[in-house]
């Protein structure tokens, strides 16, 4: 994948002019345009480290959701609850994981109509490599120093907490 040529100007401070000389000033609009750049950049960033690895972002997360479960396996509901996503990309994202042998599936028997997914020993290898490469990349962030990050996490939890993420504590 070759990298675009830059611009010799910010397309987004650009957009963000022009909707103001047509519509008037809307922050929002500029702001909402650079966050879904940035989820652009990073995606593709972590996905480029975590491919090797025959995972995606998505897939890296379910692993690392499952490393951090006490049992080492949680039900199928549990993780799209955590990871806040859609039932069919829990099957979807599980069964991958269970194809490449990074994941175990099993009923539930606490729930007889549910399922079990649990991380194998192959999953724990594949999930430590994998967050060594993410963090030694900063996970795409490493123009940001930590207090910086900080502030990122800060300025986008009012917004999570609207959506109804999760309750302020």
């Amino acid at each position: 994948m070759s990298k675009p040529l830059s611009l010799p100007f910010d397309p987004i401070a650009r957009a963000d002019e022009l909707w103001a000389r047509r519509w008037g000033g809307v922050p929002s609009m500029g702001a909402i345009t650079s966050i879904m750049r940035a989820q652009q950049i990073l995606l593709g960033q972590v996905d480029a480290v975590v491919k090797p690895y025959g995972l995606t972002f998505a897939r890296y997360e379910a692993l690392v959701l499952l490393t951090f479960s006490q049992a080492g396996e949680l039900p199928m509901s549990k993780i799209g609850e955590r990871l806040m996503v859609h039932p069919t990309s829990v099957t979807n994202t599980v069964d991958r994981l269970v194809g490449s042998g990074l994941v175990d599936k099993r009923p539930n028997p606490n729930d007889g109509r549910g399922t079990l997914a649990s991380i194998t020993d192959k999953g724990r290898e594949i999930v430590e490599s994998a967050t060594r490469d993410l963090m030694a990349m900063d996970f795409g962030l490493g123009v940001y120093d930590a207090e910086e990050c900080g502030e990122i996490f800060a300025l986008l939890r009012p917004l999570r907490i609207a959506a109804g993420d999760f309750t302020q504590d």
